[in-house]
């Protein structure tokens, strides 16, 4: 007899001997690394969470509040002084300003120190705002 198989036996192992690639898969129960690309640029800010400034969220509330009710938005100015899971917010608006920040009875600036104080929460910081002339 021959060494080369004939007839069923000819095609098994012809199937299993031959190395091209025919996209047959192969199981040898190894397991491939796959590499998966990131078409979507835009998440890679979520990615960074170490890069944002401690308050930032309420700063920016604070910011935002503050430009809405003065008449001169350019005056205003936020001091920001961070402590460990804490942050100070100084507030500065011209002289003129002042009153509408500060409001009747102190109500205004009792409201924007609550509505920070609830954006500075949201990112788990103990939010103080004071109002400097």
């Amino acid at each position: 007899m021959s060494d080369h198989p004939v007839g069923a036996e000819a095609i098994v192992d012809d199937e299993f001997d031959d190395d091209e690639d025919d996209g047959e898969v192969e199981d040898d129960g190894e397991v491939d690394e796959v590499e998966v690309e990131d078409d979507d640029e835009d998440d890679d800010e979520d990615d960074v969470d170490g890069n944002r400034a401690v308050g930032g969220m309420s700063v920016g509330v604070l910011d935002y509040l503050a430009r809405s009710i003065v008449d001169d938005a350019d005056a205003v100015d936020i001091e920001v002084e961070e402590g460990r899971r804490s942050v100070m917010l100084r507030l500065h608006v011209s002289p003129s300003d002042m009153g509408r920040v500060i409001g009747r009875r102190g109500r205004v600036a009792q409201a924007i120190r609550t509505v920070v104080r609830a954006a500075g929460a949201r990112e788990g910081v103990d939010t103080s705002v004071d109002i400097v002339d």
